[in-house]
């Protein structure tokens, strides 16, 4: 079905999910799979002609997303909020609206955002799990210790250089960054890094966290971590964090069209029993038999 008859052109919002394993990041390329691509087709084949989205934020190949925004404009006679379904008809599996909306003329998905907020899991038990491989690091060969983390996030906070933390290509013509809030925390058996701050550079949570690993182990003191970005040190940063690890877990604005229940933290977390319960109910079992 095509519907192109409207007098009315409107500006529509979305929020988007999707599990970056099979994509070639958010941006469309030439002969490489994108979601931007996998939307503006669905939205073309509604309305009948080229229709370009713009996104909060570009996500790497790999690198999942909970609530990226993006909005497009449109002459149709679909309401803004019948988007939604009327595009998760046409996209595949591994992208899904959450809601849709319609906004001002003026509202920008970039532009109009105060911040982005990016979630780093990593699963620490030495025994793999299939449920868990698609999205997080499977790091089970040192103890990391979430408080040394930690301590070294705490100094980042704030509006400084990162350059040390940008990977190369970057079209971006500057490094700062202003980081509103950056915490580590642990739920057995996952460790999570999550950061949030106004724009990330090219590559910055993949390189922080690979970064950041090493000062858990110990194998780094947060001196020489502190001391590496604040003199911008990108050429002793040799080592990224896995891509499936990172999810975009949501973008903030001053005037956001949806209820926190479609867009805050919309990324379910795993949870397996400890270690010391499975030996109750393994040993239960045993005296039943």
């Amino acid at each position: 079905m095509r519907v192109t008859d409207s007098q009315t052109s409107e500006r529509v919002a979305l929020v988007i999910q999707y599990l970056g394993t099979r994509f070639y990041g958010w941006q469309r390329q030439p002969n490489h799979r994108s979601v931007q691509e996998e939307i503006e087709t669905a939205i073309a084949s509604v309305v009948g002609h080229p229709v370009v989205i713009h996104a909060a934020g570009r996500t790497d190949t790999g690198v999942h997303a909970a609530a990226q925004v993006a909005h497009f404009d449109v002459r149709t006679r679909i309401p803004a909020y019948r988007w939604a379904s009327v595009l998760n008809a046409r996209l595949p599996e591994d992208i899904l609206i959450r809601a849709s909306a319609a906004v001002p003329t003026d509202w920008h998905a970039r532009f109009s955002a105060s911040y982005r907020r990016y979630r780093y899991t990593l699963y620490t038990d030495a025994r793999p799990n299939l449920f868990v491989k698609s999205t997080a690091w499977h790091y089970y060969h040192d103890r990391l210790d979430e408080s040394l983390i930690q301590n070294a996030l705490d100094p980042m906070i704030g509006r400084h250089h990162f350059a040390a933390f940008q990977r190369a290509n970057s079209s971006r013509p500057h490094s700062w960054v202003d980081i509103q809030e950056a915490v580590c925390y642990r739920q057995d058996p996952f460790l999570y890094v999550e950061v949030q701050a106004s724009g990330f550079l090219y590559g910055m949570m993949r390189l922080l966290v690979g970064l950041l690993v090493e000062v858990g182990r110990k194998d780094r003191t947060i001196a020489d971590f502190t001391r590496l970005w604040t003199e911008q040190k990108r050429d002793e940063v040799k080592y990224a964090a896995p891509s499936h690890g990172l999810c975009l877990l949501r973008v903030g604005y001053p005037d956001f069209p949806f209820s926190p229940d479609i867009w805050f933290d919309t990324q379910p977390k795993l949870v397996l029993p400890p270690a010391t319960e499975l030996s109750l109910t393994s040993s239960f079992s045993e005296t039943l038999n």
